[in-house]
């Protein structure tokens, strides 16, 4: 296992995170804990959680992933050995503490205290907002559009850092990261945070993958030059990309068979082009999930790749990822075939 440094922290954490988003849902408590200790045992120390899952989010699961975590710490003892992530859930989300889900101060030290009790500890290592509270594009919307009514974001922002400031004062988390965000955002925290002495956000998780290449606009030179680097989630594209869903294949199971409404990756041109990244990894022998994976973590902006599963199989196959390197030519096919159908699901 490969591992980097978290920001500018001191912090090294595996360049492959253990997402946990179908731990209560899709895998049981049991299920959940064989994963942590395979991923442990594969080198993994990173795992990535929010106060909202498992996914989909309801208000009967919401918090049930982490719990799961929580017990998993408990008897194991392993807090010591992991970096753990989690996120407080955004505006407009019902399924969490009854809809008070904005970044206030009162908001983030009830939802800060829940997390710390579900996974039983005494501070979490990297807090996250998992989307932005402001007007902005996220979750695959286009065409950005101002609201004449929207007030200025910024004090929100410096209220949102100043809250932040005194969860990592009292030693509830350790550093702070955001999700599901925008250039503008990333640099306005990173000013604000130089300006007033808040703290600097030292990551930002968002969709990355051979089907949405788009962080690659703006937000990977950010990431380059300020020392914020991507924690990459859906590398799989919802496990489309390693064309088990080809050919209107639903696997039993499987997480787009059960939940009807995950079809960010499923439109013509996406499953266009994930049939011609399969076949190019067919051609160059490798598994066409390993080579998804290994391209996204092989890119020089990403921090930690954010591997889901849910079986042990399914874990195994996503950290050998780790033992592949793509050569030359093949990086050169894969940028082919993005040429010939760029981003074809943001």
């Amino acid at each position: 296992m490969e591992y980097r440094k978290l920001g500018h922290t001191d912090i090294e954490v595996s360049a492959l995170c253990l997402g946990t988003m179908t731990f209560g849902e899709q895998n049981t408590e049991a299920e959940a804990h064989e994963q942590l200790d395979q991923a442990l045992a594969r080198g993994i120390n990173f795992i990535d959680t929010a106060e909202m899952y498992p996914v989909p989010a309801k208000s009967e699961t919401a918090g049930r992933t982490e719990r799961y975590i929580g017990t998993w710490l408990k008897r194991r003892r392993r807090r010591e050995d992991v970096v753990l992530a989690t996120k407080i859930a955004g505006p407009g989300l019902e399924t969490v503490r009854e809809g008070k889900t904005r970044y206030t101060h009162a908001h983030l030290v009830e939802a800060v205290e829940g997390s710390l009790q579900r996974l039983q500890t005494d501070y979490i290592d990297l807090y996250q907002l998992h989307w932005p509270e402001r007007n902005t594009n996220y979750f695959g919307k286009l065409g950005y559009q101002p609201d004449p009514r929207e007030p200025d974001p910024i004090p929100q922002l410096r209220a949102t850092l100043e809250a932040l400031y005194d969860l990592v004062e009292a030693g509830k988390i350790r550093h702070i990261g955001l999700s599901n965000e925008t250039a503008w955002g990333v640099m306005r925290c990173l000013w604000l945070a130089e300006q007033q002495d808040l703290p600097r956000v030292v990551s930002v998780q968002n969709p990355y993958n051979l089907l949405n290449r788009s962080y690659e606009v703006g937000l990977a030179e950010v990431s380059h030059r300020e020392g914020v680097g991507l924690m990459a989630y859906s590398p799989l594209a919802f496990g489309v990309l390693s064309g088990k869903y080809l050919d209107d294949r639903r696997p039993e199971g499987a997480r787009l068979s059960l939940f009807e409404q995950f079809q960010r990756y499923t439109g013509q041109r996406g499953v266009q082009a994930t049939a011609d990244y399969v076949a190019l990894a067919h051609r160059f022998g490798l598994d066409p999930a390993q080579m998804a994976l290994t391209w996204v973590t092989s890119r020089p902006f990403v921090t930690s790749t954010i591997i889901g599963a849910t079986d042990l199989n399914q874990l195994e196959t996503n950290i050998d990822s780790m033992d592949l390197t793509l050569d030359d030519e093949l990086l050169e096919a894969i940028d082919a075939v993005h040429a010939g159908n760029p981003n074809p699901c943001p």
